[in-house]
This record gives C-alpha cells, sequence and structure tokens, in this order.
C-alpha cells in the first residue's frame, strides 16, 4: 500500500523532472548547435564526480506564468566543487533567452544571501538576456529588486573578502553586466559569449554606429581591448575547468569532513500515517536522520511534546529539537498534552535549549511537526506569552547555524517559534508531506463559519447551498495553500527533499554553515574590523 508521503514523492518526482527539462528539447538541441551546453549540463560539469547537487529554488515561479517560467529561468543551488562547498548561479537560456523575471531575482538574492551566510564561494554562469520588459515593473524597481544583487556583490567583494568567480557563457546585457563586472575573477567564451551595456541594435538607435557583437562585446575584445574580462577560453567545457581550477586555488577553511553514511534510510517515508491529523513516534523518524540512531535527549523526561537532545549527523555534532505528536502522558496528576503544542513549560525547555546550543556553539536542527501554541485561561494563567516571547526571542538571536525540515505541520505562532523563514535559520526545507499556514483548513472552516455550522447542526439540516459552496471552496483554497509545492513555488522553502534524501541534503547544508565559524545572524554579518 502506497502511504500519503510516498503518494506525495511521487507527484514531486513527475514536477521535477518537467521542471528540469527548462524551456524543452528542442531548445536544448538549438544550444548544442550552437556549441553550447544547457544550464545544467554546465552545472553537472563544474560539480565534483560522484557529488550531489543540493538544488535550491527548483520550483519557483512553477505554477505561474502560465507555466513559461520553469525555476524562474535560473538554476541555484549548492555545488561541491574541488571538495568544497560553492554557491552556483547559472542562466538557463532556453526559458526565454534567460531573462530575468521578478522571481529569477528573488533566486539569484537567495543564493547570494546562502555565499554571504555561509562564508563560501559563489560562481555565476551567465547566459541572460536582460530583464523580462513585460515583467519589468516586479524586476527594476525596489530594495528588493535588481539593484540588490550588485548591493551584494558590492558587500562580498568589499567587506565579506567571498569569491566570486563569473563566467559569461552567452549573453550579458544592460544592468546585467554589472554582475560579472563587480566580481573577482570573469571569463569569456570565443565566439558565443557578448558582454555590454547594449547590444548592436541599442548602439545603432542611439548613435548611429553599426557593429556587430564580437567586436563590440566579444571574449577578444573584453580581454584584449576593454580589460574588462579576464579569461578567454575556447568553449563551455573549457571555461567550467577554468572555474574548476580557479576554485582548487582557493583557501580552505577548517570544515569537518563528513565521515558517516549519506542516505536515509527509505523506511523513513512509511512513518507518517495517512492522515496528516494521525500521530506517531517522532523519536523513530529521528533515529533514522542521526548517525547510528543515536540521540542523547536532553530533559527527556521534562515536557516530553517537546523534543530536544544532541546527536551526530555525518559525522558532524548537532542539536536536535524536534514536535512530539500524540496524546503525551503527564506527570502524575497532571492532564495530557497534545503533542505538536508548545506550552509555557516545553517553551522554556526549548529556550534554556538553544541558549546552551548558543554558548558551545553547536548548529541546531528544527524538525516541524507543530499546530501552534496552547491556549487557554490554564496556559495564559501559566505565562504562555512570555515563555513563548522567551523561545522566540533564544531562537532569534542565537548565533550558531540553523537548519529547518517540515515533515508535516507548520502551523500559527507555532512555526515562527520553531526557526521559521522569517527568522533567517541558513536553510529551510520540507517534505512533500509539509503543510504551512496560520491554521488548517476544518480550523479555518469552523473559525468563519463555525455559527451557521453549528445552527445547521442544531436544526439536524444541512447548510444553506450557497454556505456550503463557500465552505467547499474555503477548504479547497486551504488544501491547496497549504501544500508544500505552493509553499516552494514562492520561495518559501529552499528545496522541497525526498525522504531518502534527507540526510544528505541535511548534510551539504551543514558542512556548508559550518564554513561560517562566526555568527549566523541575518544575511550576512561584518567584520568587527571595518566597522
Amino acid at each position: 500500500m502506497t502511504s500519503r508521503l510516498q503518494s506525495l514523492d511521487a507527484d514531486l518526482r513527475e514536477l521535477e523532472n518537467r521542471l528540469e527539462q527548462g524551456g524543452g528539447a528542442k531548445k536544448i538541441e538549438k544550444l548544442h548547435a550552437q556549441g553550447k551546453l544547457s544550464a545544467r549540463e554546465r552545472v553537472a560539469l563544474l560539480c565534483d564526480p560522484g557529488s550531489s547537487f543540493l538544488e535550491i529554488g527548483l520550483l519557483v515561479a512553477y505554477d505561474q506564468y502560465d507555466g513559461q517560467a520553469p525555476s524562474a529561468g535560473v538554476v541555484t543551488g549548492l555545488s561541491v566543487i574541488d571538495g568544497r562547498e560553492v554557491v552556483v548561479v547559472a542562466n538557463d537560456p532556453t526559458v526565454k533567452a534567460g531573462s530575468w523575471w521578478p522571481e529569477t531575482i528573488r533566486k539569484i538574492l537567495r543564493a547570494q544571501e546562502i555565499a554571504m551566510r555561509c562564508t563560501i564561494p559563489i560562481v555565476y554562469l551567465v547566459d541572460s538576456a536582460g530583464v523580462n520588459l513585460p515583467y519589468q515593473g516586479g524586476v527594476f524597481p525596489g530594495q528588493f529588486g535588481a539593484s540588490r544583487i550588485f548591493y551584494y556583490n558590492s558587500v562580498m567583494r568589499r567587506y565579506l573578502r567571498i569569491p566570486q568567480i563569473a563566467a559569461v557563457m552567452g549573453q550579458c546585457i544592460a544592468g546585467g553586466a554589472y554582475l560579472p563586472a563587480l566580481s573577482d575573477v570573469i571569463l569569456m567564451v570565443k565566439g558565443t559569449s557578448f558582454m555590454g551595456l547594449g547590444g548592436p541594435n541599442l548602439v545603432k538607435g542611439a548613435t548611429g554606429q553599426v557593429i556587430d557583437s564580437e567586436t563590440l562585446g566579444g571574449a577578444e575584445t573584453h580581454t584584449q581591448v576593454s580589460g574588462v574580462a579576464h579569461y578567454a577560453v575556447d568553449d563551455d567545457a573549457s571555461c567550467i575547468a577554468k572555474i574548476r581550477e580557479l576554485i582548487s586555488r582557493l583557501p580552505r577553511p577548517a570544515v569537518p569532513a563528513p565521515v558517516a553514511r549519506v542516505t536515509t534510510d527509505p523506511a523513513i517515508a512509511s512513518l507518517l500515517p495517512s492522515d496528516h491529523r494521525m500521530s506517531y513516534d517522532m523519536h523513530a523518524l529521528l533515529r533514522l536522520i542521526v548517525d547510528d540512531g543515536a540521540l542523547d535527549e536532553f530533559q527527556g523526561e521534562l515536557a516530553k511534546e517537546v523534543i530536544c537532545g544532541d546527536a551526530h549527523i555525518g559525522g558532524i555534532p548537532i542539536a536536535v529539537i524536534a514536535n512530539q505528536r500524540g496524546l503525551v502522558k503527564g506527570r502524575p496528576g497532571e492532564k495530557p498534552r497534545f503533542g505538536g503544542i508548545i506550552y509555557a513549560e516545553s517553551a522554556e525547555k526549548m529556550a534554556y535549549f538553544i541558549d546552551r546550543c548558543d554558548r558551545q556553539r553547536i548548529p541546531i536542527l528544527f524538525v516541524q511537526d507543530v499546530s501552534g501554541f496552547m491556549v487557554g485561561p490554564e496556559a495564559e494563567h501559566e505565562g504562555i506569552i512570555r515563555a513563548g516571547a522567551r523561545l522566540v526571542e533564544a531562537m532569534a538571536t542565537t548565533r550558531v547555524a540553523k537548519i529547518v525540515l517540515t515533515v508535516n505541520h507548520a502551523s500559527g505562532a507555532g512555526y515562527y517559534a520553531m526557526a521559521a523563514q522569517g527568522f533567517d535559520p541558513d536553510f529551510v526545507f520540507t517534505w512533500p508531506t509539509g503543510r504551512m499556514g496560520v491554521m488548517e483548513g476544518e480550523a479555518a472552516i469552523q473559525a468563519v463559519h463555525g455559527p451557521a455550522i453549528d445552527a445547521a447542526r442544531k436544526a439536524g439540516g444541512d447548510l444553506k447551498d450557497e454556505v456550503s459552496a463557500v465552505v467547499d471552496e474555503m477548504r479547497a483554497d486551504y488544501e491547496h495553500q497549504l501544500d508544500a509545492r505552493y509553499a516552494a513555488a514562492r520561495g518559501y522553502v529552499d528545496a522541497i527533499i525526498h525522504p531518502e534524501d534527507t540526510r544528505s541534503a541535511i548534510i551539504t547544508a551543514l558542512t556548508a554553515s559550518l564554513n561560517n565559524p562566526g555568527p549566523h545572524l541575518g544575511p550576512f554579518v561584518l567584520p568587527t574590523h571595518i566597522a
């Protein structure tokens, strides 16, 4: 029998396979005829043989623009090059000539933030016709418009000293040319690359001059005449080889190498119940994620609705905070507690544990299956607001790396307390079963239409047709918006990961994060010596 997780996972794989085709086979064939590789072929060639590429934002914009913007026309993610973690940004020229949609900007900014936060190199494989003009209103202006990319370029270059390598492997037009210009090293491919503030047609219209692309801004022009670029290479393969050579020369930080097995036991997919509202044992799930199933639980007999403990993943020490589902037996004389709910006592337990991790510089993995904070007179009298605020402050201000994995619910203020995206965790992942929202659909229906439903129940009849139709529509809307794919399409998570890839993704993210020995706060932290 296929489980809920396995069914959703199969649907996700089908969607991913379609998105990975970019603009389609015919456009890829056209690139090959031009002597060029596709964006994904370039990334695959850049990665170390046998290593995995942790893609960030594959599903972004997949359900917008009538499906014309797969992955928003840019491939972003974490690669391993010469044994070290590197962020890669590769324009996909098969999608509207690699032009920038509003979501393209957000993906590039997220990639840059990962590089800054983890203090790891970033490589740009540039092949873009510039702004997608029909959507320029969402690209050009605003605090997080295209100019933010160049701001991050500049901060990395001047203050953070994060290596930036840009390879112009196709078009690079107008303001987009500042991205390579603000990098440390620029490579260009002879015969297929062009870089200029304006192309031949714009030059003719503006000045009346007639000039060809190669003379105006080709590889030889920019390496022999203008001096803008630094290396001219013969083809895409030579360009990728040169990038790998440049990466190999960079100094290496002291980061522990993963030593344990990477794969996750496929049995993990069967642990979640068929109904997301039903209980299961989070301990069993965690045992399949951490090394050797060994989790040293912290205050295991206190506030059992929350699990805090120490473990290793890939040989790297990590702290784990997770929500236990089901009915949790209380101490003698106390009521049972509802798993997945944060109580005052569990908030205090988590806050203390986070503070301890901060003092000892232990990174934290948050495994979310949370429905919110407890409400009611008992909770209020126990000081749930104060305890919740203490937890949120500890989580928000800890200086260690934070990685988030949503396996089921991530609702309301509980989502915030478990290191939500707004609190700048280093990486945010979800399983296909992840459900993010203020509340579940049935709870929302009760909140909005409860009086009408109760009245109909008391009268022994059915809801009025018009009310029933509205309730059904609301239920369908919530199911759509609670879907993990909906969150991924809008960049609320970095990636939906397949259950058996859980350990691999966490190890990659954790290893990348540990390149930064300093504070992990916000998209970047300036070194104190420049203040």
